[in-house]
Parts: structure tokens; C-alpha cells; sequence
């Protein structure tokens, strides 16, 4: 396993087209807090050397500015997620079978510096997405090369556990002979209320629900394979990622491979299908990102590999069925993308590009308008913000 801290606080330069270059090596020194700025934490692949690990920049949320803070070193941080007291940030190692790795950091908000605690084997390959409980007390994981979910719990100081619960599934699909071969774990998700998990296995056509004890005993797991409830999704979809309706009464599912969004009804950890549309009108076959709004009025997925950009989708609000209203177009390969917290902005990780782009959003129509003020980082593929009060 490489883990390198490096703490830099680097100033950006702004280029002649009003772009913003990330430059190492620069001003040591805390970020200066302004009302409203956010702290955006961008995961990285590392596998071409030019990315290090995990970023750390200051976001002006009224100008859409953005100046880098710091740095630390980790091989593939490809997914981060933050605790919900923010003082921890956890990372996936995206490696292989047997280098896959939960990473610990604890995040000094003073200075915009994260401070490796400890890391965990996943004991399944190509972790690809991390979440937490709503106490923080159980990170999630899952491993798409593996076919599987790895629990490990989180002690009050940030450090990580060994996998307490390895959970693996078999299956295949409809593309049997590429991507459907066998089980992949793509997404796992908590419901709002924190009831169940919810799993989508790219591979094999499914979503898994698993009830949460959320009153475990000392020693006790958070799930458990007795309960895992399956629900088939469209023949061929490839389920990747998922998102709630801030009213928790519809699910949304995005489709890698059919680039088809699924609307749920969601009750309770039961959910019912009433609705496909497409985000992918080429067969790109490369969905990647699903996101509702803040306000809960639009949804936005990301497609890749043909036509790469963002699909806009305005959300009846009596029933959550979606209206397709636009589509941006986005630098190659928009892995990943992501709301500031007031949904002013939103901002999309183009790995193949290497470069984050700012787009503004309408409040009223859900369109974005570019700010041309894009952050250049080598394959940034996840982004996560945390408010710097």
C-alpha cells in the first residue's frame, strides 16, 4: 500500500481564458474564510502520476472562484465521502483484489488539511463508492471487482476498524460477455431515513435492500445477509448509481448501459417502477451520475463515451415522474458531479479532460450556463463539498 502525506497549501493562477491551474509548491498558509465559501474535497485517479491523491480547494460560492488548499498522497482515491459531523473524511483505494484499501483522515477545518489516521483491506477489488451511517459510526463500501459490501466500523476517533461484514453476490446479465459477466457493486446508499441500505449490482440486473440495525449490541453488525431483499431492474440496464427525492417518496435509479433513468415509488423501503426515460439517447452505454437537485425540482444524470454531457429533467412534483428539458454538453468522460449545498452550481469531474468544470444553474428552467472557470486537476472523478464554518 502507498500512503504519502503531502500538505501544500497551493495559490491558484489564473490562465488568459479565465480557467484556473492548479500550482504546486506555492503560498504555505490556512485558507481565509468568507461567508459562504466551502471547502471541495476532489478525489483523483493517480494511476498516470500527475494526480497525487486527494485535493483540498477553497470554493468562493458567490463568485464560483475556486484556490486550492492542500494535498495529501494516496494511490486511486476515486470515491470520498464526508462524516456527518465533519471532522472525518473517508476514501476508497480503487486497486485490485488484494490492495484495496478503506482510508481514514481526520480534517482540520482551521487550516483545510486532512491527516491520515489509518486504512483497512476492503477484502474486495476495485472499491468504487463509499458511504456512512447517519451516526457515522459504520463506513460502506462497494466493490465492484469483488461483487460485494464491506462494512467497517468507525470508532469516535475516525479510526477504522477491520471489515466486519463482508457481504458478496453472484449474478450475471444481459452482456454477458462484457460487463455483465459477473456481479459489480456499484452504489451503495442509505435511505433518508437511514433505515435500510440500498446496493445496485451493475452486473447482474438488481437492487438489494438490507435493513440497518441501527441499536446494534458491541460486536453486533449493522446488516445482515438474512434480509437482503432483491429487486430486479430492466434486462440489460446495469444499474450504477441512485438518488433520493429530498420527500423520500421516489427513488431514482441511472442505467449504465441502457443510459435509461428508473423512477421508483418509495415507501418504506419498498420501492415500486413507474416510470423509464433516457439520459442516453446515442448508446453511449457510459451513465455514470444521478443527482437530485437541492430543491428537489430537477434531475441530472452524466453520460459518457458518446455525446459526454449532463441530461436536465424537471420532476413533477405530485407524482416524481421526469420531464427531459435540456442537455449540457460537459469536457470527456463526466464521471462524477455534484451540487454546492445552496444548488447554485454544479460542478462535474471530466476524468479524460482533466479538468473539474463550474456550471451555474437556473433556479427556475434547471439549465446550466458554463462560468468558463474550470479547475484543472489531473483525472479528478469525484467531488464532495464541506461548508468551512
Amino acid at each position: 500500500m502507498t500512503f504519502v502525506m503531502i500538505f501544500s497549501s497551493c495559490s491558484n493562477r489564473k490562465n488568459t481564458n479565465g480557467s484556473t491551474q492548479n500550482q504546486d509548491n506555492q503560498t504555505q498558509g490556512a485558507p481565509l474564510k468568507k461567508k459562504g465559501d466551502l471547502f471541495m474535497l476532489v478525489g483523483t485517479y493517480t494511476d498516470n502520476d500527475k494526480s497525487k491523491g486527494i485535493y483540498v480547494y477553497q470554493f468562493d460560492s458567490k463568485k464560483a472562484q475556486t484556490d486550492s488548499v492542500s494535498m495529501i498522497e494516496v494511490k486511486n482515491p476515486s470515491f470520498l465521502t464526508i462524516s456527518p459531523n465533519q471532522k472525518f473524511v473517508f476514501a476508497v483505494g480503487e486497486n485490485g483484489d488484494n490492495d484495496s484499501f478503506v482510508h481514514s483522515f481526520s480534517f482540520n477545518k482551521n487550516m483545510g488539511i486532512l491527516t491520515a489516521i489509518n486504512s483497512q483491506n476492503t477484502y474486495g477489488g476495485s472499491p468504487c463508492y463509499i458511504t456512512t451511517d447517519g451516526l457515522g459510526q459504520n463506513v460502506v463500501t462497494a466493490n465492484y471487482g469483488g461483487g460485494s459490501i464491506s462494512v467497517l466500523p468507525v470508532s469516535n476517533d475516525g479510526q477504522l476498524s477491520e471489515v466486519g461484514t463482508l457481504i458478496t453476490f453472484s449474478g450475471k446479465g444481459l452482456d454477458s460477455l462484457k460487463r455483465q459477466s459477473a456481479s459489480h457493486v456499484h452504489c451503495v446508499k442509505f435511505s433518508p431515513d437511514g433505515a435500510y441500505l440500498f446496493a445496485t449490482d451493475l452486473g447482474a440486473d438488481k437492487i438489494y435492500r438490507l435493513n440497518v440495525n441501527d441499536t446494534p449490541f458491541e460486536g453486533q453488525p449493522i446488516l445482515s445477509e438474512s434480509d437482503i431483499v432483491e429487486f430486479p431492474t430492466p434486462s440489460g440496464m446495469g444499474p450504477r448509481h441512485i438518488d433520493f427525492h429530498p420527500n423520500m417518496e421516489y427513488m431514482y435509479v441511472l442505467g449504465e448501459i441502457s443510459g435509461q433513468v428508473v423512477v421508483y415509488d418509495y415507501n418504506d423501503g419498498d420501492i415500486t417502477m413507474k416510470q423509464t426515460i433516457a439520459s442516453d439517447s446515442v448508446g453511449g452505454q457510459g451513465s455514470a451520475d444521478i443527482h437530485v437537485s437541492p430543491d428537489g425540482k430537477f434531475l441530472y444524470t452524466s453520460n459518457r463515451l458518446k455525446d459526454d454531457g449532463i441530461a436536465i429533467f424537471s420532476i413533477d412534483q405530485k407524482t416524481g415522474t421526469l420531464a427531459r428539458v435540456g442537455y449540457q454538453p460537459t469536457g470527456r468522460h463526466p464521471r462524477n458531479f455534484n451540487f454546492t449545498p445552496d444548488g447554485q452550481y454544479l460542478l462535474v469531474a471530466c476524468r479524460d479532460d482533466n479538468k473539474i468544470q463550474v456550471f451555474k444553474v437556473n433556479q427556475d428552467t434547471g439549465l446550466l450556463t458554463n462560468t468558463e472557470k474550470d479547475i484543472l486537476l489531473s483525472k479528478p472523478v469525484c467531488i464532495q463539498f464541506m461548508d468551512m464554518e
